[in-house]
């Protein structure tokens, strides 16, 4: 069957997380992606650890099925050079500050002259335009400005170090996928691409839905540790169990309060919406902890009461609901052995059967397309 995005010639100027991200789903999509990489030291992404062979994991993860060029985008002749690529090339994603690509001759009204068909995707922390569109971060800082890093209470008050780049996976990478299929279909239509502006700061508020209901009708603005979602309700928390493992436990709806309490034994007045909240937050953590999360998981089994048990991450990828969907049945070439190939949001019909692919050693691709 053939790929949706065969055909498709993307040129990747990104580095680190969002953009080569997005370059990797649509590679798996079957376009063909070439990284424009500096010389000599390429994608920074390339120097973490831990490393397999020459190239960090980071790195081969992100790049799997991708081909690279090396070229200084400095050089007086990088633009001659680059130009019979970009005449012929579907998609350009660059990650740089605003500004910093016009500066090259590789902004967008530049090369939408030599191709008006291109789709021009520029993903950046806070957009091209505003006063902190020239200011550096990273993911946490974004969460941090955003209010999603606020609602993340501990125990003691404090916000949670977030143990996922949300911003650059969420804000960015998945919302330039989708902007980038929405103008490709667009040019179906009009002959024409156009270039998209993804911030990451914007795209989190989306995900805050909840907490803007609430603030913007008047019913007060929510605080870390006090609403449904946050750490405010018995029925969305985290529970100790006697072996110091952790139970997560979202019996929101009645009936799977109604389930979950009648297992655990709860006492009837405690059952009741209109009981005291820390109450019933304490004596549902009793019963939790009186109990092994053996003891729990066999307790819940089979029972619609929307209750598991913290996994480990190692656990997670051995779990047989993951095997059974082979979530991880494409392979990464590396250094002469293979790994579990990263799992992208592409439906399995999108995707070929399973594959073993290596990610490009830097500047190794020979292009009759790209001038010398």
């Amino acid at each position: 069957m053939m790929r949706p995005l065969e055909g498709l010639l993307v040129l990747d100027f990104s580095t680190l997380l969002p953009g080569p991200l997005a370059s990797l789903v649509l590679a798996e999509a079957g376009a063909r992606v070439v990284k424009i990489e500096r010389p000599g030291r390429g994608d920074e992404m390339r120097s973490y650890e831990p490393r397999v062979g020459e190239d960090s994991v980071n790195f081969l993860m992100l790049n799997r099925g991708k081909q690279s060029i090396a070229i200084d985008l400095k050089a007086p002749d990088a633009l001659e050079r680059l130009k019979p690529l970009i005449s012929i090339a579907d998609v350009i994603i660059e990650q740089f500050r605003p500004g910093v690509m016009d500066r090259l001759g590789l902004g967008y009204e530049a090369v939408r002259r030599l191709n008006p068909k291109l789709v021009y995707c520029s993903v950046t922390g806070w957009g091209q335009t505003g006063p902190k569109a020239q200011v550096a971060a990273h993911d946490l800082n974004y969460m941090a400005e955003t209010g999603v890093l606020g609602l993340s209470a501990g125990a003691d008050g404090a916000p949670v170090l977030p143990p996922v780049l949300a911003a650059d996976v969420a804000g960015g990478t998945l919302p330039a996928i989708i902007n980038i299929l929405l103008a490709l279909r667009q040019r179906d239509l009009t002959g024409y691409g156009c270039h998209l502006d993804v911030a990451m700061g914007d795209n989190l508020f989306t995900f805050l839905y909840w907490a803007l209901g609430e603030g913007f009708t008047g019913n007060g603005w929510p605080q870390g540790g006090q609403s449904l979602v946050t750490g405010g309700s018995p029925r969305y928390q985290v529970y100790r169990t006697r072996d110091g493992r952790y139970l997560a436990a979202a019996p929101l709806e009645d009936k799977f309060w109604e389930a979950f309490t009648r297992i655990i034994d709860l006492p009837e007045p405690l059952r009741d919406p209109a009981a005291p909240v820390e109450t019933v937050k304490a004596a549902v953590a009793e019963r939790i902890a009186a109990r092994t999360a053996d003891d729990w998981r066999a307790a819940f089994a089979g029972q619609d009461v929307c209750c598991s048990i913290v996994a480990t991450l190692e656990e997670a990828v051995s779990d047989e609901h993951v095997a059974a969907r082979r979530l991880f049945a494409h392979a990464l070439k590396a250094n002469g052995g293979e790994i579990p190939a990263l799992p992208v949001p592409l439906a399995p019909v999108f995707r070929p059967v399973a594959t073993r692919a290596t990610a490009p050693r830097l500047g190794e691709t020979v292009d009759p397309m790209l001038s010398v």
